[in-house]
């Protein structure tokens, strides 16, 4: 009898987060504004989505307009560690990085990971059906005995995979809806595809986590408290 076992799976964590509408509407108008006054403007090209932190808007959760928003987040991390069975009262969590995305239509974010930090988001404030979707790319293919058999453009052509599934899929493209919250590893390789109605709000955070206590514990960062500043 045939049997197929799959390991070693990428796991997504999708939940949504509703706002009352006038915070919505505030916090839309606030993103906007930050646009509005933008830093680094050759940072975007034509066709590349507006992302806050290449503009000087960084640390929105410094920002007391999201603080809310911010708080719903974190409990949405909480479920995210329980559900990978870590335990996240030995651990200390920090919004390292955070920032607001504008996508509008022929706009797109390229392929990236977000090295310096362990867990990210994306959380979309505002978004319509066609407005542009986040994708997910497999960088160990364990499954491809022949090298670049999941990704070649001829190989599809010519008919050699006879259907796409999460067997043999080197790219999955991931829908989302307004209000919803996607969280992932922040080494996973990631970016959206192009807009093709308005424009996309999303605001998205990178997350450190620090061990509580680290005695006789490897791999783990230390307590913050415990560094020292290098100083002249």
């Amino acid at each position: 009898m045939k049997k197929i076992f799959n390991f070693f799976p990428l796991t997504l964590y999708k939940s949504t987060i509703s706002l009352p509408v006038n915070e919505k509407k505030e916090l839309i108008e606030e993103i906007h504004s930050m646009k509005k006054n933008s830093e680094n403007l050759d940072h975007k090209s034509d066709n590349s989505a507006w992302t806050g932190d290449l503009h000087g808007f960084e640390f929105l959760h410094e920002n007391p307009k999201f603080n809310n928003l911010f708080n719903e987040i974190y409990k949405s991390i909480l479920e995210y560690l329980e559900s990978l069975s870590v335990n996240p009262e030995k651990l200390d969590l920090y919004f390292q990085r955070s920032w607001a995305t504008i996508s509008k239509s022929g706009e797109n974010i390229a392929n990236h990971r977000h090295t310096q930090s362990h867990i990210s988001f994306a959380y979309y404030l505002s978004k319509e059906k066609d407005d542009s979707k986040i994708s997910f790319y497999d960088q160990y293919k364990h499954n491809e005995f022949i090298p670049s058999l999941f990704d070649s453009m001829s190989v599809v052509r010519k008919g050699i995979l006879k259907k796409r599934d999460v067997l043999n899929s080197a790219k999955v493209i991931f829908d989302t809806q307004e209000d919803e919250i996607v969280i992932f590893p922040s080494k996973t390789l990631h970016g959206t595809e192009l807009g093709t109605n308005s424009q996309r709000i999303s605001i998205s955070a990178d997350i450190v986590l620090v061990a509580k206590d680290t005695t006789s514990l490897e791999h783990l960062m230390t307590p913050l408290k415990k560094w020292k500043l290098f100083s002249n």
